[in-house]
């Protein structure tokens, strides 16, 4: 039989920290805004942000009942989204800084004259595929209602970081400039290709056909 460790807090911190990106969403962020008063990008950058966490938390609360309904157990659920997340991983690693998360389509969407807080800051910048899922995955490895309200309190966290990125996004931009802005998404994309292949793995130790 096939013996699995639940993951710690910090572990779970990590995958939700690298899959929503705070330094990869502000790196975006200041170049989509930057025609933009400071005061309308304070605006779009808190709007954005507390739609994406509302979603995540909700995503967090409410995935477990959605695959209950689907009836998509919970292993299978953890291997597909290791491999959801191992592909961003990959996208993160080899892609060029900040455009991990956004096409160019999207990009030059975004960039015509409207509201852009909706898409594509809170969809898919923060809250995109990778980060969904792994809400969902991190809060399917709980045990307990305290280690479920540490999630909760993990997304909220990384939410207000990623506030703070955005609004330090020009200081940030100049700070690391284009190539440290690359190392970061690199280092990210491979701290989240481990992460992600422990779920797949985590997710085969406890199927129903491996586990007896």
């Amino acid at each position: 039989m096939i013996m699995h460790t639940p993951p710690g807090i910090l572990s779970s911190f990590i995958t939700l920290l690298v899959t929503i990106g705070p330094v990869e969403t502000a790196v975006v962020f200041a170049g989509l805004t930057s025609g933009i008063h400071r005061s309308d990008r304070i605006s779009l950058a808190a709007r954005s942000v507390m739609i994406a966490a509302s979603v995540l938390l909700l995503f967090a609360l409410a995935g477990g009942i959605v695959l209950s309904l689907l009836h998509i157990s919970l292993p299978a659920f953890r291997v597909a989204g290791g491999v959801l997340l191992f592909l961003q991983a990959l996208t993160l690693t080899f892609s060029s800084p900040g455009l991990s998360s956004i096409s160019e389509g999207e990009r030059h969407e975004a960039e015509q004259p409207r509201d852009i807080a909706v898409f594509p800051l809170a969809f898919p910048l923060i809250a995109g595929p990778g980060s969904l899922s792994a809400a969902v995955l991190v809060m399917g490895r709980t045990n307990n209602l305290v280690e479920a309200g540490g999630v909760l309190g993990m997304i909220i966290v990384c939410a207000l970081l990623t506030w703070l990125a955005m609004l330090a996004a020009d200081r940030l931009v100049r700070l690391l400039g284009s190539t440290g802005a690359d190392v970061v998404s690199r280092i990210s994309g491979v701290l989240l290709a481990g992460l992600a292949i422990q779920f797949i793995f985590d997710g085969l130790a406890a199927a129903p056909f491996l586990a007896r």
